[in-house]
């Protein structure tokens, strides 16, 4: 795991705003988790949802910036791979390189306890995040279709990206 600082200087690499302390997630993070949660995504998690993976001991961060969270990821390690979940950064940080500050921390945070691959799974709609997730060197492997809900019955592709440590 990396320090606060080392935290610090992946968040703010490419941030023109102030900067961003990383912290493993705790259960009095996740009301304000899941308010960005719900502020960010159409279909959010639930907070029992989040609750489970602090449990199960997932990698769960937050983001914080003057002591409040700004953003968070869950990361599964599972031997040599990773799996991320979920990854976020509140609205109002939207577009200023907050992302990938947090993916920085995020890929560091894997590589560490020894993934050699990291895997997810991105709104085929989601334009802004697989730019990011492709500058930071994912590659596309796949689609799962109708993977996520969208309105009523409709349902949305998923975007199958993995990067090779």
């Amino acid at each position: 795991m990396t320090t606060e600082s080392q935290a610090k200087s992946a968040a703010t690499s490419d941030t023109t705003a102030d900067t961003l302390t990383l912290r493993p997630m705790i259960a009095d993070d996740l009301s304000a988790v899941l308010a960005i949660e719900q502020r960010c995504y159409s279909h959010p998690w639930r907070e029992k949802t989040f609750a489970d993976c602090l449990r199960a001991g997932y990698s769960c961060y937050v983001a914080m910036q003057q002591n409040v969270v700004k953003g968070y990821f869950v990361l599964l390690l599972v031997l040599d791979e990773a799996q991320l979940l979920n990854v976020c950064v509140d609205r109002d940080l939207h577009g200023r390189g907050y992302g990938y500050g947090l993916l920085t921390q995020l890929v560091a945070t894997a590589q560490a306890a020894g993934a050699n691959n990291i895997f997810l799974e991105v709104r085929k709609s989601n334009s802004p995040a697989i730019r990011l997730y492709e500058k930071f060197g994912f590659i596309e492997h796949g689609v799962r279709r109708g993977y996520y809900p969208l309105d009523g019955k409709r349902r949305e592709d998923a975007v199958l990206m993995a990067m090779y440590c």
